[in-house]
């Protein structure tokens, strides 16, 4: 047995501490998380009434990019998730294997600043700070600093926290939007006829934007190790989570839509919801949705640095990224959680809120599209429908195309940016793609 096959081996010996509920959970908290009160806004200056469909569409490829992490995910049983079923499927290519990996990591990294920016939003809305960047920027660099000693603590503590700021913020979100469809100042049939005018090609681009607020469903499989029964668990966690998700954004979407102006909402983007219930309820709604904004965006930058710092463990441990951050105790991969945080609160520092959300968007399009053709390749052994699989791949190539075209109509130097990001990430995965070819090289040769 290799050193490498018996560190996954070692890894199945752990406690099962995670069951169906905080799967879900975690699912969810990578979800319902800043994704969606980021994308409303922005959603609602796009296409206006139609934000609920964009949303299911979102929802429906989401869907379909789950299928092919799933059965990837039941066939092979690791916590390095998209990286080692890339580089499973293709054992054969180093250099692909390395770039999904620093891909899939740097895009948890800016869902990670988004959750942790949008939270910010949320809980400095009802001070004199909300319009203070500084302010916002340490908030969140505070906040993504909390989740992560949390993380290094304990992996039953971050399950038990997970579940309660998961199932709480759930049922505060869904009072305080029926409350807002209750009060409603206008009626869906008047909103329909004020956007004639919005075509079906915008609406499928705002669907493309909003699947960062899906992307979640993904950390369940790195958490292969601490869940009971994969196989059945890990189907149901993510089915389950992106129903749940679906139907919690069309409820925020259509309270918000139904009891705010939409200019109001474009206006205050950040936090629509806040700022939309004070005026429709009173200062008692809006900080219920403060405090719902709060456990959603917490959940999530809890459950995203959960996940993914386990994918950086094994990423490394293969030596695609610096070895120090392959070290665990107790299983926990504690210098990957670290690093995770400390570039996350940089990109914070130096990025705005509608570029982290695009990269985000972008990133998770591309790799998820990856993974529905490895799927493809080795449907016989995963046991995958060629159709469902063909489905996936051409509804997510059609959600990167839609987002590239946005990019490129809209805001051409951001997209340049964005594209120049991604070259810098290729250029570290060759190096450490090298490397790592050099060295196995050397250790065949002794």
């Amino acid at each position: 047995m290799t050193e490498k096959e018996y560190d996954h081996s070692c890894c199945r010996c752990r406690d099962r501490n995670l069951g169906l509920l905080e799967l879900v959970a975690i699912a969810l908290g990578g979800m319902v998380g800043g994704g969606i009160f980021t994308v409303l806004g922005i959603s609602v200056g796009l296409i206006g009434a139609l934000t609920p469909v964009a949303i299911i569409i979102g929802g429906l490829i989401a869907a379909f990019a789950a299928y092919s992490y799933i059965k990837l995910g039941v066939y092979f049983k690791d916590e390095g998730a998209t990286y080692s079923f890339y580089k499973k499927t293709f054992p054969g290519s180093p250099f692909a294997a390395s770039l999904i990996g620093w891909y899939v990591i740097f895009g948890y990294i800016s869902t990670l600043a988004l959750y942790a920016y949008t939270f910010a939003s949320y809980a400095l809305s009802a001070s004199a700070y909300n319009e203070v960047e500084w302010i916002r920027k340490l908030v969140a660099i505070g906040i993504i600093s909390l989740f992560a000693l949390i993380n290094v603590w304990s992996v039953k503590g971050m399950g038990k926290i997970e579940d309660l700021m998961v199932y709480t913020k759930l049922i505060l979100l869904f009072i305080i939007s029926v409350m807002l469809m209750m009060n409603s100042t206008t009626s869906m049939p008047t909103l329909i006829q004020d956007v004639e005018q919005i075509h079906l090609f915008n609406v499928l681009i705002v669907a493309s934007l909003t699947f960062v607020a899906y992307e979640g469903f993904q950390l369940v499989i790195n958490a292969v190790n601490e869940m009971e029964q994969p196989e059945k668990n890990i189907p149901r966690a993510i089915y389950a989570a992106i129903a749940l998700a679906i139907a919690i954004y069309v409820v925020i979407s259509l309270g918000a839509i139904l009891a705010i102006p939409i200019e109001d909402i474009v206006k205050n983007k950040e936090f629509a919801l806040a700022s939309g219930a004070r005026d429709v309820l009173g200062n008692w709604a809006s900080n219920l949705v403060i405090i719902g904004a709060v456990l959603a965006t917490s959940s999530a930058i809890s459950g995203t640095v959960f996940g993914a710092s386990r994918q950086m463990s094994v990423i490394s441990h293969d030596g695609y990224f610096p070895a120090a951050l392959a070290k665990r105790n107790r299983s926990i991969p504690a210098n990957a959680i670290i690093t995770m945080a400390a570039t996350a609160s940089i990109l914070i520092m130096i990025g705005g809120l509608r570029l982290i959300l695009e990269f985000g968007s972008i990133t998770f399009l591309v790799v998820s599209l990856l993974m529905a053709y490895a799927n493809i390749v080795i449907r016989d052994k995963t046991r995958s429908s060629l159709a469902v699989c063909l489905a996936s791949l051409l509804s997510l190539l059609g959600g990167t195309v839609f987002i590239f075209y946005y990019e490129f109509t809209h805001n051409l130097g951001q997209m340049i940016f964005i594209l120049s990001l991604y070259i810098l990430l290729a250029l570290g995965a060759y190096v450490y793609a090298r490397v790592n070819r050099q060295h196995i090289q050397r250790q065949r040769e002794l």
